[in-house]
């Protein structure tokens, strides 16, 4: 049987978009004032490749190197007896203590080879990502604007900033470390949060014809009703293998899982109160019969 539900989200419009505000103006003075701890992929640093008659733990190798390291490091098997190590400490100092520390851990290590690193996301690349990103916000604006109505573009893609923001003031106030796959976990929020706010809209397309009657604020509240329960499934089943991923990923899977998370509920958040928030408040200020 399918449940039918008949909440007032549009009451809750106005203290939630305060509170969105709040949470983005904290997470940007985080972001500036606290910043960010970027990995290896985006500072540079150190690798140390080791290898071992008989290879231990990665897990056990990471035990050894956070106890010299603050930053703590990258770690991945290589062949059958290697290990290479990445830090973002680029000092020789710093190289020098991490293979003492593992020499004295396990007596059969050899170093076979060592370098010092730049950032793999450079500039250039970041730059690139920026162009890029900024190419499918348009693209979206143009494609939303002529399948709905400019207005419904406009608040599709401001909640992504949204839930970006706040992905970057969740990372910053908990100093957990960035790695390159946070940035994949990023564009996958942006794809995320954008398809639930666009079933929202077009069921708010759908109902459009009975704006003369009801109001805005009723048509969008109830065609958030009408797809809530569709919203909900869809967010339980992306979340409950995303907490498996935090609780057992492990720290090479730390930046992109927590990250999806962080965005996952955040975006569904935004797509029910955000997006919907806004297209009521630009009509009730600006109304327009719609198409």
């Amino acid at each position: 049987m399918k449940i039918r539900f008949n909440l007032q989200f549009m009451k809750w419009r106005n203290p939630a978009m305060l509170l969105s505000l709040i949470l983005f103006a904290a997470s940007l003075g985080l972001v500036v004032f606290r910043g960010l701890n970027l990995g290896i992929d985006f500072t540079g640093g150190n690798v140390v490749q080791v290898e071992f008659e008989a290879r231990p733990d990665v897990a056990e190798v990471r035990e050894v190197i956070s106890s010299v390291v603050a930053n703590g490091a990258m770690i991945q098997d290589f062949g059958e007896k290697g290990i290479i190590i990445r830090t973002n400490e680029d000092t020789e100092a710093s190289r020098i203590q991490v293979v003492k520390s593992l020499t004295d851990r396990f007596k059969d290590m050899k170093v076979v080879g060592f370098e010092k690193v730049g950032p793999v996301v450079g500039r250039e690349l970041r730059n690139q990502a920026a162009i890029g990103l900024s190419a499918a916000l348009a693209a979206m604006l143009v494609y939303i604007t002529v399948r709905f109505q400019f207005r419904f573009a406009v608040v599709s893609v401001v909640p992504l900033l949204h839930d970006a923001v706040l992905a970057l003031g969740f990372f910053s106030i908990t100093q957990m470390e960035i790695s390159s796959s946070f940035i994949a976990a990023i564009l996958t929020i942006v794809g995320y949060s954008i398809n639930n706010t666009i079933i929202i809209l077009d069921r708010v397309r759908e109902n459009w014809g009975d704006l003369n009657k009801v109001g805005i604020t009723e048509l969008v509240n109830r065609s958030v009703n009408q797809t809530v329960s569709r919203t909900i499934n869809t967010t339980l089943t992306t979340i409950l293998p995303i907490i498996a991923l935090c609780v057992w990923g492990g720290p090479v899977l730390a930046a992109f899982s927590y990250a999806m998370l962080v965005g996952v509920v955040v975006g569904t958040y935004s797509s029910i109160f955000v997006a919907t928030g806004l297209i009521v408040e630009w009509y009730l200020r600006s109304p327009e019969v719609g198409k």
